[in-house]
């Protein structure tokens, strides 16, 4: 039987809080790694709960950390508490980001660079930083989304930030081949995630009308597609983006 196992790796996941996320740190932990637990709190306190109830259900070694991806400094006193107690980084998912729905027409400056900030700025930062600090042969897994490839109506901010997720990953995929560090994607499609409960019910049931499965993602299956390319099942895929969406393509 082949199973994965990832003891003595430790992996950073970022918006590991709350939903794909949280999940996320459960199975990389399920599988042996060390994780370490992104929040990021803008004072409100649940955050951190949260990020403590997910570490609290790892089956491994956690380390609860607050940084905000918009901050490249705060992203880097992250790795380096990662390497202090744990010796080193091997895997690094990017999967924080927010969303803010609105028409081009009504989308101020300050929604759309909000989003642009967290959701692909964000996910640079963290880059930046795994370029420098991921051991060789480690994994990179950038959170896309199917809106990237579908275009929704009122989130021309958020597929634009996802579609330049999918070109980084790309860009980095080659820089980081020679150290056989792997670096891919994940499109999710809709998953009732807390983001996901935001979409109007009556907007969700055109949506499943889209999908061949005829039913929305569940959290744990986004997770498993994570750490499939997290393992060294998928050491030669790279650059590529997995989607994870029952089947919607157009």
């Amino acid at each position: 039987m082949i199973g994965i196992d990832l003891s003595g790796k430790t992996a950073i996941v970022t918006g590991g809080s709350q939903g794909l996320g949280a999940c996320c740190c459960q199975r990389l932990s399920s599988a042996g790694a060390s994780v370490i637990v992104n929040y990021f709190d803008e004072g409100r306190g649940i955050n951190r709960k949260n990020a403590e109830d997910t570490a609290s259900k790892c089956e491994n070694k956690t380390l609860v950390f607050e940084a905000d991806v918009r901050d490249h400094d705060s992203v880097g006193r992250m790795f380096d508490a990662g390497v202090e107690k744990f010796g080193a980084i091997d895997i690094v998912v990017n999967n924080a980001g927010i969303i803010r729905d609105k028409t081009i027409k009504k989308m101020d400056k300050e929604v759309w660079q909000d989003v642009i900030d967290t959701n692909l700025t964000g996910v640079f930062n963290v880059c930046r930083h795994a370029a420098a600090m991921v051991s060789d042969g480690g994994r990179i897994v950038n959170f896309t989304s199917i809106a990237a490839f579908i275009g929704f109506f009122g989130q021309s901010n958020y597929a634009a930030a996802k579609a330049g997720v999918v070109a980084l990953t790309k860009v980095l995929s080659r820089e980081m081949a020679k150290r056989q560090v792997t670096v891919n994607c994940v499109a999710p499609g809709v998953v009732l995630t807390e983001m996901g409960r935001t979409i109007p019910e009556e907007v969700r049931q055109e949506m499943l009308k889209s999908i061949p499965l005829g039913r929305f993602g569940e959290p744990e299956e986004v997770a498993d597609a994570v750490l499939f390319l997290c393992s060294e099942l998928a050491g030669y895929i790279t650059g590529q983006t997995i989607h994870v969406n029952g089947g919607w393509y157009s």
